[in-house]
Parts: structure tokens; C-alpha cells; sequence
């Protein structure tokens, strides 16, 4: 089981999760709107070999939640600030969605941070049309993601809707702890995501303006590619085969969250990926 520890920085508290049985440094990077508790199983599933911090992002989960500052910058000054408070020069990078748009940058920004990287159906790597802008409403109601973020009457009424979203289909366990960690009771009463409205509408923003991959880079790198997932075309997948010069694609059972709706496929895939050829 990992244990929760806390880094506190000037501006910020970050809070993570450690596994801290084996010796390779591991980063478990979550997604918009979800918190740490997403990577619980292949923290697991892969404790013995590597030690582990899962961090809650700013603005999500029990880390601080500025008003303002979610650019792709401050999180990844976030992150290497933790690398540095744990003695890490480097570690492998697992990242999902839009963290995987994150761990891009980052690579491009830092190659020598990064031992590789694996990107869990990530989206929107190019640089969107300012026009764009304008769906954001709409895309706030209906993306899975954020469907999720309330408010909702009582615990019960959140439930009962979370359970129809895609990434808790089958309600098992883990699912309902990663659900039950990420949302609280507000001061009205009323029930939401720990994740705020100013964290979400910024760094969607920021998904949505700044380019993700732009250069070639040599990091290792796995692709997972759930079977319904939101990278289905090859369209979709051809900036990856482009920039990335050691680029492995591997399909897995599951939806966006294939670490929650098919964990065991999931962590095998991304088990196998980190031992055979970059430990």
C-alpha cells in the first residue's frame, strides 16, 4: 500500500503517493479531473521493482488549488521540484490524456528528465484554432471528464451519476475509491469534484494553446492505444510516428481509463514496456 506524503513549496502543496519498495524511479502522472488514486493498481502491480510517486496535480485532489497559474510550466516546475526533493536526476514517466500532452512538452523542454515515457491515450498534442475556444462551454458538459465535477444535491445524487460515466462502467473497487477521493462536501451543502472550475478552465485552455509535440525527440516511448479509446484514427496517431524517433504502439481492452476498466491488461502492457528494454 503506498503512503501518502506531502511536499510543500512556497507557492504550493503537492500531494502524493509513495511506493517506495524498489529502487527505479517511476512517475504516474493522472488525468483532467481525476487524482492519484487512478494509478493504484499498477502502483501494485509494480512496487517491487520501482519506486513510485504519484502525485495529486495542482488543482486536483489533496494538492493546492491556486486561482491562478496552471500552465504547462508551473506543472512541470511542480514536478521536477519533487524529482529534486527525492533525489531524482531522472525517472520514467507513465501519463495519461492530458498529462501525456504534458509529458511531451516536458521531454522536449527537459530530454534528460525523462528515461521514457508512456502515453495513455492522450489528446489534443497540436496547438487548437483560436476560434476554438468558443465549444469550451459546451465541451465542459459533455466530456466525460468533467461531467463528473457537479455539484450534485447529496453523496447520493453524485453517485448515482458517476456511475453512468464511462471511466466507472462496472463499479468495482477501485473505482469507487478513486471516486470517493475526489469529491467533498462544499460550504452550501452541495457535493463536487475537488477539482475546481479555475483549475479546469485554465489548464483546458492551455491544452488547448499550446503545441505538444513540435521536434523530434529520442525518448523511449510506448503508445497505448485503448480499443475504445479517443485515439482510434490514424490521423490522430500520425504527430506521434512523426516526432517520436523510438516510438513503440501497443492496443489494449478498454476506454480512455483502460488502468480502471481493465487494470490487469493495463498494467502487464506497461510492466512489460518498462523491464524488457528500459530499466
Amino acid at each position: 500500500m503506498p503512503l501518502r506524503q506531502v511536499l510543500s513549496q512556497p507557492d504550493i502543496q503537492l500531494s502524493y503517493l509513495e511506493w517506495q519498495q524498489g529502487q527505479v524511479p517511476l512517475l504516474l502522472l493522472h488525468g483532467l479531473a481525476d487524482n492519484a488514486l487512478v494509478w493504484s493498481s499498477l502502483g501494485d502491480y509494480l512496487a517491487a521493482d520501482y519506486h513510485i510517486i504519484a502525485p495529486d496535480m495542482r488543482g486536483h485532489g489533496e494538492s493546492s488549488k491556486p486561482d491562478q497559474d496552471y500552465s504547462f510550466d508551473s506543472a512541470i516546475a511542480d514536478l521536477e521540484a519533487l524529482m529534486d526533493h527525492l533525489g531524482w536526476t531522472s525517472a520514467h514517466v507513465v501519463s495519461h490524456s492530458w498529462t501525456g500532452k504534458l509529458a511531451a512538452i516536458w521531454a522536449r523542454k527537459s530530454p534528460e528528465r525523462l528515461r521514457s515515457m508512456v502515453l495513455v491515450d492522450p489528446i489534443f498534442i497540436w496547438k487548437m484554432p483560436s476560434f476554438f475556444k468558443f465549444t469550451f462551454p459546451f465541451l465542459y458538459r459533455v466530456l466525460p471528464f468533467l461531467k463528473g465535477m457537479g455539484p450534485f444535491a447529496s453523496y447520493e445524487e453524485a453517485e448515482q451519476q458517476i456511475r453512468q460515466l464511462s471511466q466507472y462502467q462496472g463499479w468495482t473497487t477501485l473505482q469507487q475509491q478513486v471516486f470517493q477521493a475526489g469529491i467533498e462536501q462544499k460550504a452550501d451543502g452541495s457535493w463536487g469534484s475537488k477539482f475546481t472550475l479555475a483549475a479546469r478552465d485554465q489548464i483546458f485552455e492551455e491544452v488547448m494553446q499550446v503545441p505538444g509535440l513540435t521536434t523530434f525527440l529520442d525518448t523511449p516511448t510506448l503508445f497505448i492505444q485503448p480499443e475504445k479509446g479517443v485515439n482510434r484514427q490514424d490521423w490522430q496517431l500520425q504527430p506521434y510516428k512523426t516526432y517520436l524517433k523510438n516510438l513503440h504502439l501497443c492496443q489494449v481492452p478498454g476506454n480512455h481509463w483502460p488502468f480502471l476498466s481493465n487494470p490487469e491488461a493495463f498494467n502487464r502492457t506497461v510492466s512489460a514496456f518498462l523491464a524488457e528494454e528500459y530499466r
